[in-house]
């Protein structure tokens, strides 16, 4: 298969073709937009294409077009759209389809210098939205209160979603703070009250407030209260407008049950005040609480002191093979059907390993297959992220003995549920009903013969 390199040139995209393509920065704002509407004037149940018709004068069939953001339409109704909530259509909100040949050639050889990994920008064009995870999200923090967990493996998407999440609530009027509890070392993993001070001082200092824990932490009356009353008295009063908190990475505390029992049902109390008409319940209603982890939470918590079966919980999936087909087409690969398909059997949709496989594809002159061949050799582009993987199962030796199960049964295998969470946080292994078989082909291959 011949890999397309000079993907823009005139000869594929002639001029002759009109019209614009929604942008990504501009569909963002739409969706924001839209989503504000939604929760001011219909209750915050999204809208129906039958009813966004309605209230933009378009046809359900271009709006289908406008928001798939593959088709060109013409650019007034693409300002109707944005006039119909409140918008202006700016120049950078679409790409002329005259123009898309030029534009979309800078864009690949400026944006595609490296590999993407972790956060990617907020008006990345390699950014898939996974429906419906946004639109909840984004309709969730307006609810009063409100505790959203979200769960997905290492690398499948979190922060990119949740850095979307802090823009909108940003432009929203919202205050905000973003903890990853990766950055808490093991001195303030020691004790409760060394977490829950470190935890208030780096949301002080987010939000640009001075420290007061001389004068509001009591000891007496033990870390949890002094913790409460901190964010009564410095977070959550003299500013109504509400406060959305991101815990980001709370899984490190799966590793230390000593705090971990402690603060996660202190963080079910501040869910319950807020729900509940009692005293200060005004104030923790401004609280929109969002907690990130990798794993299912294995913790033998309380079921009435833990905050992983209340509020909200949002799942992300790997990569469906629409969605690494679309991803194709933005990085220029044809056929893109193809190309996806063999991704999909490959990666499993893994979103990372996904994009570094179509990274390499855009750059380099190497059949798709070449991919899947010579796993265990360094010039393999997985090699990197293999050894990591296989570098965190020998530190656990657990997890090592469990995971040679999983690729010796390819048919399935009954784990202990440890055990099995944390292979899937590790994104390693998927779930067949009540059975374990690793999470993709790639796997399957590097570790079979790793452990032969």
């Amino acid at each position: 298969m011949k890999l397309h390199r000079d993907l823009y040139n005139q000869d594929q995209y002639p001029k002759r073709k009109r019209g614009v393509i929604l942008s990504s920065q501009g569909w963002q704002k739409l969706q924001a937009a839209e989503y504000l509407s939604v929760v001011r004037e219909n209750g915050g149940i999204p809208y129906t294409l039958e009813k966004l018709s309605e209230i933009t004068g378009i046809s359900a069939k271009t709006l289908t077009k406008v928001r798939k953001r593959q088709s060109p339409i013409d650019q007034p109704t693409l300002a109707s759209y944005f006039e119909a909530f409140g918008l202006s259509l700016e120049a950078e909100d679409y790409i002329r389809q005259d123009t898309k040949t030029h534009t979309d050639k800078v864009m690949l050889s400026s944006l595609l210098q490296a590999p993407l990994k972790g956060q990617l920008p907020l008006d990345s064009p390699f950014y898939l939205y996974r429906p419906p995870a946004e639109k909840i999200l984004f309709q969730e923090i307006y609810q009063p209160g409100a505790l959203i967990r979200i769960r997905a493996p290492r690398q499948f998407g979190k922060t990119s979603l949740i850095d979307q999440c802090l823009n909108y609530a940003q432009e929203n009027g919202f205050r905000s703070a973003v903890i990853s509890l990766q950055l808490a070392d093991s001195l303030v993993l020691g004790n409760l009250n060394q977490f829950l001070q470190w935890l208030c001082l780096r949301i002080g200092k987010s939000l640009n407030l001075p420290n007061q824990l001389t004068e509001l932490w009591n000891p007496l009356f033990g870390s949890s209260y002094s913790c409460t009353d901190y964010f009564e008295s410095c977070f959550l009063s003299g500013d109504e407008s509400p406060l959305l908190l991101i815990l980001d990475e709370v899984n490190v505390l799966f590793n230390y049950p000593e705090i971990a029992t402690d603060f996660f049902g202190m963080l079910r109390a501040w869910y319950e005040q807020a729900r509940h008409n009692t005293v200060n319940s005004d104030l923790w209603q401004r609280l929109r609480l969002v907690i990130v982890y990798s794993t299912e939470v294995f913790l033998p918590l309380n079921i009435h002191q833990s905050p992983f079966n209340v509020g909200l919980l949002i799942e992300l999936p790997p990569f469906n093979l629409e969605q690494v087909r679309t991803l194709a087409i933005r990085y220029g690969l044809e056929p893109s059907e193809t190309y996806a398909q063999e991704l999909i059997n490959l990666v499993g949709g893994n979103p990372y390993l996904t994009q570094l496989a179509l990274f390499h594809l855009y750059h380099k002159k190497f059949n798709i297959a070449d991919l899947s061949t010579d796993i265990m050799a360094t010039s393999n582009i997985f090699n990197s992220h293999l050894r990591q993987q296989l570098a965190y199962l020998e530190h656990n030796p657990e997890l090592e003995a469990a995971m040679q199960k999983v690729v010796i049964f390819q048919e399935g295998v009954e784990l202990h549920p440890q055990q099995s969470f944390k292979l899937q946080g590790l994104g390693l292994i998927k779930f067949d009903h009540q059975l374990v078989i690793p999470s993709c082909s790639l796997y399957q291959q590097y570790f079979s013969q790793v452990f032969s």
